[in-house]
């Protein structure tokens, strides 16, 4: 089963399409819009530097460099190859399952995360806790993405989220390239 097939069906549920699908989405929810912004939104912010490593710290979950291709039209050109229903690249997947673990880590919510990408069940957390995490640009960005208010944004993520990287995470830790690549 793939990341698109998990999405809809967390979000279809047993009585189907809870809200239409916007405009030039290629027929995706707004919730399976904005978790999949979202990891694109966490991955862009490796593609550009502007989460520096620590100095002298390892990072847990390594992962590849980004190629110069898939660089070119920022986050935009990643969310419009999403929203026009190509597929998502293995690096975005694994970059932004990273990230999000990494910014989780960092704002006191490891223990959450942590549960999420091992092999134990699951931690909830509260929007208020995501809001926290992700940030009043993130937020705003997968805002504007998704058409979706601030309240239903972080009400879907935090109910979603924890269950996507779950899916993402099958062997304990962030995918390669190469296993996001299977999986989307």
């Amino acid at each position: 089963m793939g990341l698109l097939d998990v999405l809809n069906g967390m979000q279809n549920g047993p009585r189907g399409r809870e809200q239409p699908a916007p405009p030039g989405t290629g027929g995706m929810s707004k919730t399976t819009m904005a978790l999949l912004a979202l990891l694109a939104y966490k991955a862009f912010k490796s593609f550009n530097n502007s989460q520096p490593a620590q100095a002298g710290v390892p990072s847990r979950y390594p992962s590849a460099p980004p190629s110069s291709s898939e660089n070119e039209g920022g986050l935009a050109g990643v969310l419009r190859t999403i929203f026009g229903g190509g597929s998502l690249p293995g690096n975005v997947l694994s970059r932004g399952v990273d990230n999000t673990v990494k910014d989780m880590e960092q704002t006191g919510q490891g223990d959450i995360a942590r549960s999420w990408v091992g092999r134990g069940a699951n931690r909830p957390i509260t929007p208020q806790k995501l809001e926290a995490t992700l940030g009043e640009d993130a937020i705003q960005d997968l805002m504007r993405q998704t058409g979706m208010e601030r309240d239903e944004l972080l009400d879907a993520l935090s109910e979603h989220l924890p269950r996507v990287i779950d899916h993402l995470t099958p062997q304990g830790r962030p995918p390669t390239d190469e296993e996001a690549r299977q999986m989307a």
